[in-house]
């Protein structure tokens, strides 16, 4: 039988709040969650150079959705948590949304870990078996989610700091011999097409990760200021979209780049100096700092939303929950690993639900967020 020092044990605050994050966080929390998948897939969907201007106009509609957001963010209901979801769509819909986000937060963990790994087993490890480079990811995004939500949040601080200064290596290539202009026209479109289509709804989907920070309000600040921050992060979001872009199609030609599984890795395998080679394995380092903060992240949400549709929000986190759910994660991805990934078909069919997904909820959660929040306010005046 457990003694009450074993449950003690067992038992991990992951939830708990001691300080709520300040407004820059939120700059660096948009910019990083908008930034993990659209290194990994961007050639596949994105080719032609005029596609910049997709990237500026769903960017600044992307504005317009955070600002419906920081309302969502300012209310009381927001900072309730789960209580003010249940005050405003009663506790049935809360557990339905619960079950809808636990889905999708699985794949698009599913998603990410395997675009990492498969990055890391072309370049830096393509004799190990990738079951094993699943693991490592996973059972690094475990250990910082065990310190719990605020202290998760905190990593983005990190997240940034080791991912962003890689954008400065790719401004060479804006200037490289081999860098033809030319190859950024036509930049009106002379016909549109299918993978046109495709590539704007890629876009708008990548734009979407700040929508998971509206079920942790309680962990950051509510100042009213806080849509400006909301909007520098995206605006950030937007130069680092262009420039890896642009970097890539003068590199590559429109022909070449949708022949190229990772462009931007492969890019940074032409970086060298006389005294340090194979720098992409520096940079591909790097990057896991930001798909460990989105995992640990997204790792905590599933736990959470497991917790509301099995009715156990009244009961402590534990260290069995927090496990049991990574084993539901480990165990689904190298099912998909195995069974979808490696195949042509079975991976492009993974990658279009991921960004069908991605682009509805960002089109759907902020309106309605904003609108419910404004009509119970309108009700209560």
């Amino acid at each position: 039988m457990a003694t009450g020092e074993d449950e003690e044990m067992k038992t991990l605050s992951l939830f708990k709040q001691t300080s709520t994050l300040g407004s820059i966080h939120f700059l660096l929390l948009v910019n990083r969650t908008q930034m993990h998948y659209f290194v990994l897939i961007m050639p596949v969907y994105l080719v032609h150079s005029y596609m910049v201007w997709g990237i500026v106009a769903l960017g600044l509609l992307s504005q317009l959705n955070l600002m419906m957001l920081s309302r969502w963010f300012a209310s009381s209901y927001a900072a309730k948590g789960y209580q003010g979801f249940v005050q405003l769509f009663g506790k049935r819909a809360v557990h339905i949304f619960a079950i809808l986000g636990f889905l999708i937060i699985l794949l698009k963990i599913s998603i990410i870990t395997l675009g990492y790994v498969e990055m890391l087993h072309s370049f830096i490890y393509p004799s190990m078996n990738k079951t094993w480079l699943i693991l490592v990811i996973l059972s690094i995004s475990l250990f910082v989610a065990s310190h719990g939500m605020e202290k998760t949040l905190r990593f983005v601080v990190i997240a940034f700091l080791c991912g962003a200064w890689i954008l400065l290596m790719f401004i060479p290539f804006f200037f490289s011999s081999i860098s033809d202009y030319r190859d950024l026209y036509p930049l009106i479109p002379t016909e549109w097409s299918g993978q046109s289509w495709q590539g704007l709804l890629f876009i708008w989907s990548a734009f979407s990760g700040p929508v998971y920070l509206a079920f942790i309000v309680p962990w950051l600040s509510s100042n009213t200021k806080i849509t400006k921050y909301l909007v520098m992060g995206n605006m950030l979001t937007i130069l680092e979209y262009s420039l890896l872009f642009i970097a890539s199609v003068l590199f590559y030609g429109s022909n070449f780049l949708s022949k190229i599984n990772f462009p931007v890795a492969y890019m940074g395998s032409y970086l060298q100096t006389s005294g340090l080679e194979r720098i992409e394995y520096i940079l591909i380092s790097f990057h896991m700092f930001n798909y460990v903060f989105d995992i640990s992240i997204l790792l905590l949400c599933f736990y959470g939303a497991a917790r509301v549709f099995m009715k156990k929000m009244n009961s402590s986190t534990t260290l069995t929950g927090l496990l049991s759910s990574w084993f539901v994660i480990l165990i689904s991805i190298i099912i998909m690993d195995q069974w979808l990934w490696q195949t042509v078909p079975g991976q492009t069919m993974l990658l279009n639900l991921q960004i069908w997904l991605g682009a509805f909820i960002y089109l759907l959660v902020p309106a309605i967020l904003f609108t419910v929040v404004k009509r119970k306010e309108s009700m209560q005046a």
